[in-house]
């Protein structure tokens, strides 16, 4: 169970940071379709999670805790004794190796004439249906599984499509580490190639230099808080918490914020040679970024280009 609640905060988190990075970057005319569709990744992910809680022991969660968003778990529970038990009915796969198999009912006690105790405890019935439906979404994970072998390789199409477009720029791609700085790091690399200070809080006690960057983007957010507060969803205080102190993603708000700080262009090139252009300090230096939506294993992410030679 343990080990079971701590996936379950984990996986938790992991939705919170896709999310939050999906609202950062959807316009006003898909603000509506995003947050529905950050919803529905919500009520998939706790209807899964109670699903593997059910089928692990059946019963609700004893301890009373709370996810790691600070709601109350009792909606991740099973109902018993007749009760309709929590059940996904979108089509949402839980992962196969997650599936716990359900546990056999024991045999009905029996007195001594041989007739079964007529109080013996009769079975769940909203718990046999759950490990029903677990057995159900596990052979529509394997199926999906075996679909998947013929699909095609988005990674490897989404690089090879980049390629060319580095090539006619004359740029050579410097690989930045996928763990929620990308953005960051690889905007110190390109700094640090046309020499330009990455601020303050750079070189303090031997840090990365992403810290430092990221604490220029907070910075400018701070100061001009009226060029992005139409954009969140959260009070501009927790917003500044999360680039100053935690991993959490960056993205187009990010970029707005550096390439005013550091006075310069900052240039995305995205999939088929889409190249994006962020700022207008019309320098000749520029910074430029690759942009990947399916390259890496966190899913969106940011490298440095470099000059090639």
């Amino acid at each position: 169970m343990e080990d079971l609640q701590a996936r379950h905060r984990k996986e938790q988190r992991d939705l919170q940071s896709q999310i939050t990075q999906k609202k950062k970057q959807a316009s006003k005319k898909t603000r509506k379709g995003v947050n529905d569709e950050c919803e529905q990744l919500d009520a998939e992910l706790r209807e899964k999670h109670a699903a593997e809680l059910a089928a692990l022991d059946g019963e609700p969660n004893a301890t009373g805790g709370t996810d790691v968003l600070g709601e109350p778990l009792e909606d991740l529970t099973l109902k018993v004794d007749g009760e309709e038990a929590t059940n996904s009915t979108d089509g949402t796969q839980p992962a196969q190796d997650d599936i716990s198999e359900p546990t056999p009912p024991p045999p009905p006690q029996v007195h001594n004439d041989g007739l079964p105790n007529p109080q013996t405890k009769k079975p769940n019935k909203a718990k046999a249906r759950l490990a029903k439906r677990a057995l159900e979404q596990e052979e529509q994970a394997r199926q999906a599984a075996e679909e998947a072998k013929d699909l095609p390789d988005l990674k490897q199409q989404e690089r090879a499509r980049m390629l060319g477009p580095m090539a006619e720029r004359g740029l050579r791609e410097k690989e930045i580490r996928a763990d929620g700085h990308c953005l960051y790091a690889a905007v110190a690399d390109q700094l640090e190639q046309l020499e330009i200070p990455l601020g303050s809080g750079s070189g303090e006690a031997g840090g990365p230099a992403y810290k430092a960057v990221r604490a220029a983007a907070a910075e400018y957010i701070e100061r001009h808080p009226d060029e992005f507060e139409p954009f969140l969803e959260e009070p501009i205080e927790g917003y500044l918490y999360k680039i100053r102190e935690t991993g959490e993603w960056g993205g187009q708000l990010e970029l707005m914020a550096l390439a005013k700080f550091y006075g310069v262009d900052i240039h995305v090139l995205q999939d088929f040679g889409r190249v994006e252009k962020i700022g207008g300090a019309g320098k000749e230096q520029a910074v430029w970024l690759s942009y990947y939506k399916h390259g890496f294993g966190l899913g969106e992410h940011y490298n440095s280009l470099r000059k090639a030679g």
